[in-house]
């Protein structure tokens, strides 16, 4: 039986992100905060069981190594199945902006086959293949507000975020992680880590990270703004046009700002008209889920009448097509 279903992928911001230090692993201890926002790659699936499994991606723009393929090929190896799986993949989010674009249409395969295959896989297993696909990986398995521990992938809930509005700069300049990991690595101390880490739990307790007041800080920015000038610019422009908090995501080179109101945001928009911009807004993790059962409900069993329990209606997480083995 050949299945399909038509996917949003949502983008993320780091709301705050700070580096620790260097861990004997190679990777960097962090802690940060994600946040799923509107924007969102288009992922159609076709799935058909076979005899072989054949994995195909077509996209706009095509993507050499995309996680896509890698994800599918994982998680049909780990339901023992073969099939011949088709993806259409329309990027909406910029690729190389800190937005976690790659991450979250990896995540999107982990949720979704196995409610097409109908064979279920346990949640533990789908967290150990998204954290083998990238760091980014596992938030997109859950989306809406979490606070980042170790490489990003130690995940904790974290109440929504205050509904806002967002403008999203996305200019045209690559930022290299390794370059800014690099760059970043000199500047890191004993005492630097203790201030961080004071700073980072200081503001979590305090306040909203959306509220006005102190922001959190982006440890990237600095070393960023540094060999990219122009990104910096920008940012102090966001402040000029009225966010009331203007921040870097990830390791660039995107940029936000927050704003109390929508003609507010819209006239800071006509002030980027020579950038590539997006008007946004905060996607809760209620609003997430909710969006991933509706994109997969023809494969789901539709909950029974109203005065009886239904799994959907609960806290079941992750999908699932509720005939699966």
């Amino acid at each position: 039986m050949t299945r399909t279903a038509r996917l949003k992928a949502f983008a993320k911001l780091n709301l705050g992100l700070r580096v620790l230090y260097k861990r004997p692993d190679g990777y960097h201890e962090l802690r940060t905060v994600f946040q799923t926002i509107s924007l969102a790659d288009r992922l159609d699936v076709t799935y058909e069981p076979a005899a072989t499994t054949k994995v195909e991606i077509e996209g706009t723009p095509y993507i050499p190594d995309n996680l896509v393929g890698r994800a599918a090929h994982l998680v049909l190896e780990a339901m023992e199945l073969r099939a011949q799986v088709h993806f259409d993949l329309k990027k909406n989010i910029p690729s190389g902006a800190g937005l976690g674009g790659g991450s979250t249409d990896a995540a999107a395969v982990l949720l979704a086959l196995p409610v097409l295959a109908g064979k279920a896989v346990p949640e533990q297993k789908l967290f150990e293949i998204a954290t083998r696909l990238g760091s980014d990986v596992p938030f997109f398995l859950h989306g809406g507000t979490a606070l980042g521990i170790g490489r990003g992938e130690e995940l904790y809930p974290l109440p929504d975020q205050p509904k806002a509005r967002l403008l999203l700069v996305a200019p045209e300049i690559h930022s290299s992680t390794p370059e800014a990991y690099r760059d970043l690595s000199a500047q890191l101390t004993t005492n630097s880590l203790q201030n961080k880490l004071f700073t980072f739990q200081q503001q979590l307790w305090d306040r909203p990270v959306g509220c006005e007041g102190e922001e959190m800080a982006n440890d990237f920015e600095g070393v960023v703004f540094a060999r990219h000038p122009a990104l910096g610019e920008l940012r102090d422009r966001l402040r000029k046009a009225g966010a009331s908090v203007a921040r870097m995501t990830g390791s660039g080179s995107s940029l936000f700002g927050i704003f109390d109101d929508a003609a507010r945001l819209a006239q800071a928009r006509k002030s980027f008209d020579t950038e590539r911009t997006f008007a946004l807004s905060f996607v809760s993790r209620r609003q997430y889920r909710s969006a991933w059962r509706r994109a997969l409900a023809p494969h789901m069993q539709s909950p029974p009448i109203e005065n009886q329990p239904s799994p959907l209606k609960g806290s079941l997480w992750p999908p699932q097509n509720l005939f699966a083995q």
